[in-house]
């Protein structure tokens, strides 16, 4: 059973991630993330101690969401681009989102929810590659951030959509799965490694 604590700290954070989609962190108002969530500004302080740390908490939930949503899986790559394309063209407002972070904590090193993330793609990634599914010439960090920009390329980009959107969009993934495929191929030879 929910408690009315957890409750008020949900409707903090699902209020929060909908006021840093809009207006990033430097533009969100803890007054507005109080009125939305229904509670007090006081309350959000309670539970979290600034913007910062609020937007922090978001994004790392963000980051896990895209993670257990797109689970990569080493040896299907293009499998993998297919889902990031699918998970951030059904939610825009999440990649706004994590754009915000880019672009505003640009000048800091990635905080641990990131880094840990990455950490562990790349770690298997590079499994891959010992096993002889993935090209051992790759970066694995290069290949992780190759495949996630092709397939995000589409999901912020509505205003380019010719037709109908579905199709557009079908098309578009088609494209990023060809492209993946293409770069890194579903299984790599051993013997070619």
């Amino acid at each position: 059973m929910t408690s009315r604590a957890d409750s008020t700290r949900d409707r903090i954070v699902e209020a929060a991630k909908a006021e840093f989609a809009r207006h990033g962190i430097a533009g969100a108002r803890i007054d507005r993330i109080a009125k939305s969530a229904k509670t007090s500004k006081e309350r959000v302080y309670a539970y979290f101690r600034g913007k910062e740390e609020l937007y922090r908490f978001v994004a790392a939930r963000e980051l896990d969401a895209v993670a257990e949503a797109t689970r990569m899986d080493p040896t299907d790559l293009p499998g993998y681009a297919g889902r990031v394309h699918d998970y951030f063209t059904s939610h825009p407002d999440n990649l706004r989102l994590m754009r915000w972070g880019q672009l505003e904590f640009a000048d800091n090193a990635p905080d641990d929810a990131t880094h840990d993330i990455v950490s562990r793609k790349t770690a298997q990634l590079r499994r891959a590659q010992q096993d002889g599914h993935l090209d051992r010439s790759w970066d694995p960090l290069d290949i992780l951030m190759f495949v996630n920009q092709l397939a995000m390329a589409w999901a912020d980009q509505p205003d380019l959509a010719t037709g109908e959107r579905d199709a557009f969009l079908a098309a578009r993934r088609a494209a990023i799965i060809t492209a993946v495929e293409r770069l890194f191929p579903a299984t790599f030879s051993a013997d070619k490694g």
